[in-house]
């Protein structure tokens, strides 16, 4: 990884190394368009003929069975299901005190104003099945969309030789899903946001996913004709940020870098430490994990779009790091929780020598679907609370109306809306 210095660089090349590896929208966005529009138009037909064509699936039901769900977990090693049961207990004991609570007040004599919260009746969730199927991401967002109360959760996860992989259907079955459809890519969210006669949209559709599936999330959210259908936040490839002295392990940190490196080639990973020898020892680390990983070529082209930065201080690499806002900030340094006041940008953020960022990927508990791409600077992680949407209500009595009158009908007449100044007055006389 090329190596900075935070002090040489100018405020440009500074800000220049917080802007993530450029990505061509323009070029994906029109090979996705014509996959959408074709869904939106001819619905299932069409996302089956995508499903055939780029992601071989050639099965006659798309529509995961209970026998299958049944067989996975039956088959099941039970070493992995023990692994996705201690996670699903962690994430569902975290995301249970998320729930939001009503409240009401009075806010002048005889006005009273509340909020409360309902669940979206209708949720998709997509789970990657690409280069890695992931039945974590099933439990981080099935687990929160249950906690919810969401009357119908949709799963979409593309399949291989027709078959969904035991441990993900496993943390389905967890979840409570009955409606998993193996479809995947741009042509699954399509069929999640425009519906069809067999298969009800939904309301907001969730989860991560490749390119493609981020440009058929932006393009169905911007849609009229998705009637809203909504998405849990924009997001780009996996990225991390550890902060490290002259104290860390070289190999917990490099480690850490390329747990978040073999997630794909356009992942970034970035070392930010205080100390030269540290950056030294690291990076000769990084060289010699890096050999012995099945997903080698992954994380060596992730690596060329890293870098390590050597700051003055960890104060300088915190703020550099609020700069960026990475998906995942590790702080392997001294006394961490003396910085978490100082942390804005961050979607999880891990403290100490012995949190490693795979830890909140599986069963920490926190969520892992989380924003990437600088989004952490205004989003934050899935939670139980995106699940569900909130209602203000109102409760005037004559007493209050006429409290409150003299501030709505001259507000009113300010605005020039005489209506609405009306509708207080009639009621006066």
């Amino acid at each position: 990884m090329k190596t900075y210095f935070l002090n040489n660089l100018s405020r440009k090349d500074a800000e220049d190394l917080t802007k993530r590896p450029a990505i061509d929208l323009e070029k994906i966005f029109g090979i996705v368009k014509p996959i959408l529009n074709e869904v939106k138009k001819n619905g299932l037909p069409a996302a089956l003929k995508y499903a055939r064509q780029l992601d071989g699936f050639d099965g006659e039901n798309i529509l995961v069975s209970d026998k299958e769900l049944d067989e996975a977990e039956r088959k099941l090693d039970s070493k992995i299901k023990e692994a996705i049961k201690t996670a699903f207990d962690n994430i569902k004991k975290f995301h249970s005190k998320q729930l939001p609570e009503r409240y009401e007040i009075e806010t002048m004599s005889g006005v009273k104003c509340s909020r409360e919260y309902r669940p979206i009746d209708n949720v998709g969730l997509y789970v990657p099945g690409g280069n890695a199927v992931l039945p974590s991401t099933m439990l981080m967002l099935g687990i929160p969309a249950g906690i919810a109360g969401c009357k119908r959760i949709v799963v979409c996860s593309p399949s291989k030789n027709n078959i969904i992989n035991y441990p993900l259907l496993y943390a389905a079955r967890l979840c409570g899903i009955n409606e998993f459809y193996k479809l995947g890519g741009a042509q699954a969210i399509g069929l999640m946001a425009y519906g069809d006669e067999s298969i009800p949209k939904v309301n907001k559709i969730f989860g991560p996913g490749n390119q493609f599936v981020t440009a058929a999330k932006l393009l169905i959210s911007i849609d009229p004709d998705s009637s809203g259908c909504a998405i849990d936040m924009p997001a780009g490839p996996s990225e991390l940020l550890v902060i490290a002295d002259e104290n860390a392990d070289p190999s917990f940190a490099a480690a850490d870098l390329l747990s978040q490196a073999e997630h794909g080639a356009d992942s970034q990973v970035i070392l930010v430490t205080t100390s030269t020898e540290a950056a030294n020892r690291i990076n000769s680390e990084v060289t010699r994990q890096l050999e012995n990983l099945p997903r080698k070529d992954f994380a060596s082209k992730a690596l060329k779009n890293s870098f390590i930065l050597i700051s003055d201080s960890v104060e300088q690499a915190v703020d550099f790091s609020n700069k960026y806002a990475p998906e995942h900030l590790i702080l392997n340094i001294e006394d961490p929780e003396k910085y978490i006041g100082k942390i804005t940008n961050a979607g999880s953020v891990f403290l100490g020598q012995f949190s490693p960022e795979s830890a909140g990927d599986y069963a920490s508990g926190t969520n892992h679907s989380l924003p990437t791409y600088g989004y952490a600077k205004a989003y934050g992680g899935v939670s139980v609370e995106m699940f569900m949407k909130s209602i203000t209500f109102q409760n005037l009595t004559k007493e209050g109306l006429k409290n409150i009158s003299a501030a709505v009908q001259n507000l009113a007449e300010t605005e020039g809306l005489d209506a609405h100044k009306n509708a207080v007055s009639i009621r006066l006389k």
